[in-house]
């Protein structure tokens, strides 16, 4: 056997695994579950130095997260991190772990099976100031079986995380959408095979660049509500074209090693032990991450995409640094729904267009709702986005932070006081 038809044989048995009713059946078992989550990321408490970092990796350069002599002038009296930045921020936190019987029942679930982000839901309640780090808990919430243009029948699993700081105060709530596909049925649809690379006139680059000119964060000039009409348009925003160099800039700036692990040297050794699935062998015959697809256009294409493409929440980044640079230093982006429509692939431009639907008063708080999208080069909407942003008003000249629900403030309490008896008690052993 040739080492190219080995290579192909190996491809094959990597995109062979199937969505089994087993599988679902077993994945509701863990509906309803708080858990801790015990992973310690790339950042597990904010800085200066890492903020800027975060913010830079989406192409964000607001002096509010990057300028602490700026920032100190501000409301806030110091740089905040972008609020996007609870995603990638997480210190371990101590909790009771699953039965021993349902980890046993929900070991191994979807292995081998492919998952892609199609969107998700950010609720923002408190900033994030250099020094602060967040735990997270939470669990999945839903599960839906339907099925996908792109690859047959999918699983959507819903998971809300609640990002919670060293003051157990509730800093955000994330719930998105995972969409698990079976690799083979997606390569043997061949939905997206007929999308070609994206290429560019020096007319091309000149408009793109053109928009980039053109932003700029509000900064100090304070947007108040009664200044806000429903129709009006926000300011143009582009995002692209995409590269490698973006995606390699997206996990050193913060995303890190998620979700699974990308290792080097003796701790890839153990982690092929540890998640065998999770490698597939390269055209060298090197196993390496299925994740790679974001980088490698030929593994990509072995699980029926034309080439590599973007993480989704690359996307999430770019609509939030849209909507704070229109928000300014005073304002708040409260709320982010998106919904990932296309996938991004490299060489693709988003064009970032947005609308004031509404406007309300809430609790306290001025609220302005917004509708963005994302538009590529094609003329397809790859995320259609619904916003809602808390303005100062000018009746009280300052902006009001919304408060979380007292359920979550009841939750998020009890995760943190056991996860300080847990604390306490392995210290005194």
């Amino acid at each position: 056997m040739s080492e190219q038809q080995k290579l192909s044989d190996d491809f094959e048995k990597a995109t062979a695994y199937e969505l089994t009713d087993h599988d679902i059946e077993r994945a509701r078992l863990l509906l309803g579950v708080d858990l801790a989550c015990r992973d310690q990321e790339q950042i597990t408490a904010a800085s200066e130095d890492n903020i800027r970092s975060f913010a830079f990796a989406s192409g964000n350069d607001n002096p509010l997260h990057c300028d602490p002599e700026y920032a100190r002038t501000t409301r806030w009296g110091s740089v905040i991190a972008p609020a996007m930045m609870a995603g990638v921020i997480n210190k371990p936190l101590k909790g009771d772990p699953l039965s021993p019987e349902l980890k046993a029942s929900t070991k191994s679930l979807f292995r081998g099976i492919h998952m892609f982000i199609s969107g998700g839901e950010w609720t923002f309640f408190k900033p994030i100031f250099p020094g602060d780090s967040l735990y997270s808990f939470g669990g999945e919430d839903g599960l839906e079986v339907k099925q996908s243009e792109f690859a047959g029948r999918s699983v959507t699993r819903f998971n809300s995380q609640v990002k919670v700081n060293q003051r157990g105060e509730v800093v955000a709530v994330y719930r998105y959408r995972a969409i698990m596909t079976e690799r083979k049925k997606a390569r043997e649809k061949g939905k997206y095979s007929d999308v070609q690379p994206a290429t560019y006139t020096d007319e091309d680059m000149a408009r793109i660049d053109e928009l980039y000119a053109n932003e700029a964060p509000r900064g100090a000039e304070r947007l108040h509500w009664e200044d806000v009409e429903i129709g009006q348009t926000m300011r143009p925003g582009v995002s692209g074209p995409l590269t490698v160099t973006d995606v390699v800039n997206w996990h050193g700036g913060g995303y890190g090693w998620v979700p699974y692990g990308l290792r080097t040297g003796r701790l890839w050794h153990k982690n092929r032990n540890r998640i065998s699935a999770f490698y597939v062998k390269n055209d060298q015959g090197i196993p390496d991450v299925a994740q790679r697809l974001h980088w490698d256009s030929s593994w990509a294409q072995a699980i029926g995409n034309p080439m590599a493409y973007d993480y989704g929440v690359m996307r999430e980044n770019y609509l939030y640094r849209f909507l704070s640079d229109w928000a300014g230093d005073d304002g708040w982006v409260y709320k982010q729904y998106d919904e990932i429509r296309k996938f991004n692939y490299m060489g693709d431009t988003q064009f970032i267009s947005g609308e004031v639907v509404g406007k309300r008063e809430e609790n306290g708080l001025y609220l302005v709702d917004v509708k963005v999208k994302m538009t590529n080069q094609r003329g397809e909407d790859s995320v259609l986005c619904d916003a809602t942003i808390a303005l100062p008003s000018r009746e009280d000249d300052v902006l009001v932070l919304p408060e979380p629900p007292r359920e979550l403030k009841v939750r998020a309490a009890k995760m943190m006081a056991r996860h300080w008896e847990l604390l306490a008690g392995a210290s005194a052993k």
